[in-house]
C-alpha cells in the first residue's frame, strides 16, 4: 500500500482491535504489499487489512478456524470476526514472538505441512481449483494494458508455459484435495509450540505436489508419496505464476518488478531441461 492507504489501513487497524477492548497505541509494519500486516501493542495482536474490494478475507478466517478446531499447525485468530472500517477489511490474529532468525529445518518443514494437509481433508468448504489461480494469471499475461511492460516475445513465451503446464499438472491423476495454496517459507512461522502456518485466502484445491512447490526443494524429500516429476511441473508452473503477478502494473510487492525479470530468467531455464 502506498502511505496515504497505509495511515488510513493503520487507523482501520486500530479501530477495529479498539471495538475489542483491546490496546493498539503502537504498531509495527510487519509486511506492506497490496495488503498490510500490522503488529499492535501493547495488546500483541497481529491485524491483517486489506482493500474492502479484496476478495477471500471471509474464506480465510472460515479455513483458519476449522483447522484449528481440527488441531492443524496454524496461527490463531484472536477474533472470529471481519471487521469492515472505512474502505478497508480487517481480520485480527494471535502473534507469535520468533523463536529463530534460521530457516526451519526441511524435515519440520514437511512434517507441519503434512499435518496441516491432514486437517485440510476434514475441512468442508468450498474452495476454488487450482486451475482457476493459473486462469487468472493466464488472462493477466493477455491483458497488455494491466501489462504494459511484459514485452510480446516474454508475453507469448510465458502464456504458453502457463498453458502447457497447466495441462500436464491437471492430467497428472493424482488425488486433489483442499491445500494451503502458498505455502511457503514467508507463510510459516517458527514459534514456541512449533512451525504454524498463516494466511488461508490463497486456498485451492489440487494434488498435495502444488503445495509442495511452493516449499524449498529439499521439503520435497521429506514429504511421504510424494510423486516427483509431477512436483517438477509444479515448481515450473507456480514459477511462471508468481512471474506474471510481478508484471501487473498495480503489482506492490517490493522489488516485484526486478524479480519479474529474474524470474522469467530463471523460468526459461527450467523450461529448456531435460523432462520439461
Amino acid at each position: 500500500m502506498q502511505a496515504d492507504e497505509t495511515q488510513r489501513a493503520t487507523q482501520a487497524a486500530i479501530s477495529s482491535a479498539s471495538s475489542l477492548g483491546l490496546a493498539a497505541h503502537d504498531t509495527t509494519v510487519l509486511h506492506n504489499s497490496n495488503k498490510l500486516t500490522l503488529r499492535l501493542r501493547p495488546c500483541d495482536v497481529v491485524a491483517r487489512v486489506a482493500p474492502a474490494a479484496h476478495r477471500g478475507v471471509q474464506f480465510e478466517v472460515d479455513v483458519a478456524r476449522r483447522l484449528a478446531e481440527a488441531g492443524s499447525p496454524v496461527a490463531a485468530l484472536e477474533s472470529p470476526e471481519v471487521f469492515a472500517r472505512d474502505d478497508y477489511v480487517v481480520t485480527l490474529w494471535d502473534y507469535y514472538e520468533p523463536v529463530t532468525t534460521q530457516a526451519i529445518p526441511h524435515a519440520e518443514y514437511a512434517g507441519a505441512l503434512e499435518r496441516l494437509h491432514a486437517g485440510m481433508r476434514r475441512v468442508d468448504l468450498p474452495a476454488p481449483h487450482f486451475t482457476d489461480r493459473v486462469s487468472e494469471a493466464r488472462t493477466l499475461v493477455a491483458d497488455r494494458a494491466r501489462t504494459p511492460e511484459l514485452t510480446d516475445p516474454d508475453r507469448a513465451f510465458l502464456a504458453g508455459t502457463l498453458d502447457g503446464m497447466r495441462r500436464a499438472v491437471n492430467g497428472s491423476g493424482r488425488p486433489e484435495q483442499l491445500l494451503h495454496g502458498e505455502p511457503h517459507p514467508g507463510n510459516l512461522l517458527a514459534t514456541r509450540t512449533g512451525p504454524l502456518f498463516i494466511d488461508f485466502e490463497t486456498c485451492c484445491r489440487g494434488p498435495i505436489e502444488f503445495d509442495l512447490a511452493h516449499a524449498p526443494d529439499e521439503v520435497g524429500d521429506h514429504y511421504p508419496g510424494v510423486d516427483h516429476q509431477l512436483l517438477r511441473d509444479c515448481r515450473t508452473l507456480v514459477l511462471a505464476m508468481i512471474t506474471a503477478w510481478r508484471w501487473d502494473r498495480d503489482d506492490q510487492f517490493p522489488g516485484g518488478r526486478r524479480l519479474g525479470v529474474e524470474w522469467l530468467s530463471e523460468l526459461r531455464k527450467a523450461t529448456t531441461q531435460p523432462g520439461q
